[in-house]
């Protein structure tokens, strides 16, 4: 029979023999929840007097100790003190019962502990700013009570104070990624996005996004501009010059990608002329981006949607008379059973802000059909009806809308990706809807005609930048570019394989001018980018030879060696192999990374290039249906305090920014010339 013990001390082992007679009793906490038992010979376990559930403690000569008897009770891992505990409130001051938390002993390491009022307020300030919390939070009673219970010490700072700790984290913050920029070798590239307020104010942000020295991609927010006018042309040109001035990137701006919601002709007209300034004509100034890649997809989803309106109103009407009742969804599920629909999903209310989420509670909907189908047998209370006609047009609009959803998801991560990834993904989605306006099927025609002509338009914005980063994918190159073409434009695809061409070349060119420059002699001929130059020692040997009278033959080897001139950057690029297999997590700018001694022209092309961005918006909201709004307490801090408290969350979020080493010496002219001589 088990016999009850008491234990002699913290962890020890109730009395024996073998233990000393007057060692001290001393007796932890613990034991006031539990029982110790004797099991067997050598073998004693822990008994919780609450839910009887019994705790290794000795076997042979092993203690198990106490920790995990104090988890027990202190996690509410016992299921019988955590009931009785959320049926008792806790009155401060008073002892409850037995499931009271033990009391942590202080240790050595406790005692070593130096409590630091300034570093505390930092901590609060950071904790504000990384959680959107008010600064007011401060002031408030119960906040106070909450730290004065956790650090009695600690003296409670005034609003100002935590304001002037957040804007000197902005100024910390804003210092460190300037220092990355600076030191960054490439261009920049910028987003414009704009949120709106209750009191008809625009916020301009404005995102900056490049590749750094070792090759890191990094998206920050710059500014947080205050608009009174959001219609106003002048308005956001006077924006990103704030910007550019107060980043000290004037000459290194290469793109800007906004909205289409801001695409007037002043704001386009006012934006080209800011582009043209460093970058005159170049790519026939497409290097301006006027349309959201997210927002493109989520208007296209909406018109999608839309054009079923009325049948997706009946299966969210379905939907919402399952899930609101638990005696409807419990039958919707056993009927579900006795059909042995093999669906594994759960049906969902949309979010109508979210056009993602009506497209889950649609396919989830679809696969549960038959359910549906037959519910009104089941349940009397379900009395909508809908076709199987209606579900089979919802089953095509589903697969449409996948596409979307599967290119939107692309911008949806944390990380913002490369501008090569887009290409493939836009130019299947000009396919399949190109193909589906052009069906013999009247519903899928009818539906997605009006997609595709709105889509097109936006291919053509963007096709070629797109195009020209795909080329800087090792993995596809020239070669997908040629064969995607061919499967839109079909007999036409010369045309734009053509306009691809040029335009990879002159801004090869560009950043050959760049490298050299003040080039001597430059030679374009058909859009090529070789640079021919003739040293003077070439020169002079030429004259020497004329003299001698075999001129000739100098004509004769010019003839036979024309051709063989040395290939530029770009064309030994080309040339080279596909990279293959086509790894989906290739690591692109780490491959650029190791190409920089065997291309570096070509490299900081792509770096650039590569860095191009074709969303303005943020990953949580590309799925969103309406414009981002300000809140009412954030619009009444003012738009330096805005502006720092939200610059500086996202600094914080992907920080602490790594500091540039000093830059090596550029590439000579000579060492580049080099490349081009015969």
């Amino acid at each position: 029979m088990e016999t009850p013990t008491t234990p002699t001390d913290n962890n020890g082992v109730p009395g024996s023999e073998s233990q000393p007679t007057k060692r001290r009793r001393k007796k932890s906490i613990v034991w006031e929840h539990f029982t110790i038992e004797t099991v067997g010979a050598g073998c004693t376990r822990a008994c919780c007097n609450q839910c009887k559930r019994s705790f290794a403690y000795i076997t042979g000569s092993r203690m198990a100790g106490t920790s995990h008897l104090k988890r027990h009770i202190s996690l509410g891992i016992c299921p019988v003190s955590r009931q009785k505990n959320q049926m008792t409130p806790y009155t401060p001051g008073s002892k409850t019962d037995a499931t009271d938390v033990p009391k942590r002993r202080y240790t050595r390491a406790h005692a070593s502990f130096s409590f630091d009022q300034d570093r505390c307020s930092h901590e609060i300030a950071k904790m504000i700013i990384m959680h959107e919390y008010p600064l007011h939070i401060v002031e408030q009673q119960g906040f106070i009570n909450f730290v004065r219970s956790l650090q009695p010490q600690f003296n409670m700072v005034t609003f100002n104070t935590i304001q002037d700790e957040c804007v000197a984290i902005y100024h910390r913050e804003k210092q460190s990624l300037l220092n990355l920029i600076i030191g960054s070798p490439g261009r920049i590239s910028l987003t414009v996005d704009l949120w709106t307020s209750n009191q008809n104010l625009g916020y301009v942000f404005l995102t900056g996004h490049f590749v750094d020295s070792d090759w890191n991609s990094f998206s920050q927010i710059l500014n947080v501009v205050m608009v009174p006018s959001p219609d106003s042309g002048d308005t956001f040109s006077q924006a990103i010059l704030t910007c550019l001035s107060d980043w000290h990137v004037e000459g290194r701006l290469f793109t800007i990608t906004l909205d289409q919601s801001l695409s007037n002709e002043t704001i386009i007209g006012n934006l080209k002329g800011l582009l043209s300034v460093k970058n005159p004509h170049m790519l026939n100034s497409q290097l301006l981006i006027r349309n959201c890649y997210a927002r493109v997809l989520g208007r296209l989803a909406q018109d999608i949607l839309g054009a079923l309106s009325e049948i997706i109103m009946k299966v969210r009407e379905s939907v919402k008379f399952v899930k609101t009742s638990e005696s409807h969804e419990e039958k919707f599920v056993q009927l579900k059973q006795q059909l042995q629909v093999p669906s594994t999903k759960k049906l969902s209310i949309d979010d109508r802000t979210k056009w993602d989420t009506t497209y889950h509670m649609l396919v989830s909907a679809c696969e549960m059909r038959e359910v549906f189908a037959c519910l009104d047998t089941y349940d009397s209370d379900y009395k909508i009806i809908i076709s199987l006609e209606e579900w089979s047009q919802v089953e095509t609009l589903c697969t449409y809308v996948k596409y979307l959803f599967d290119a939107a998801n692309v911008v949806a991560e944390p990380a913002y990706p490369t501008a090569n990834v887009f290409f493939p993904i836009i130019s299947q989605i000009q396919v399949e809807l190109m193909q589906a306006a052009m069906s013999e099927d009247s519903f899928v025609s009818s539906l997605i005609r009006p997609l595709y002509e709105r889509f097109d338009r936006y291919w053509e914005n963007c096709c070629l930048v797109l195009a020209i980063a795909v080329i800087m994918d090792p993995r596809y190159k020239k070669q997908f570019v040629d064969f995607t073409f061919s499967k839109i434009y079909g007999e036409n695809a010369e045309t734009w394989i053509r306009l691809v061409d040029d335009g990879l070349h002159e801004l090869f060119l560009e950043y050959m001018m760049r490298m050299l420059s003040l080039p001597e002699t430059l030679m374009v001929e058909g859009n090529e980018d070789i640079i021919r130059s003739d040293p003077p020692e070439a020169a002079e040997a030429s004259h020497e030879e004329a003299a001698d009278g075999l001129s000739d033959f100098d004509i004769y080897l010019s003839d036979i060696t024309g051709g063989q001139q040395m290939k530029s950057e770009l064309e030994q690029y080309l040339e080279e192999s596909i990279l293959t297999p086509r790894a989906q997590d290739f690591d692109i700018l780490g491959w650029w990374k190791e190409k920089t001694t065997k291309y570096p022209t070509l490299s900081k092309m792509a770096s650039d290039v590569l860095s191009i961005p074709v969303s303005t918006v943020a990953p949580d909201s590309v799925f969103n249906t309406e414009l981002k709004k300000m809140d009412s307490y954030r619009t009444s801090l003012g738009a330096a305090n805005l502006e720092a408290l939200i610059c500086a969350k996202d600094w914080l979020r992907h920080g602490p920014f790594p500091q540039p080493e000093p830059q090596p010496l550029e590439v000579s002219n000579d060492m580049v010339k080099m490349e081009f001589l015969a």
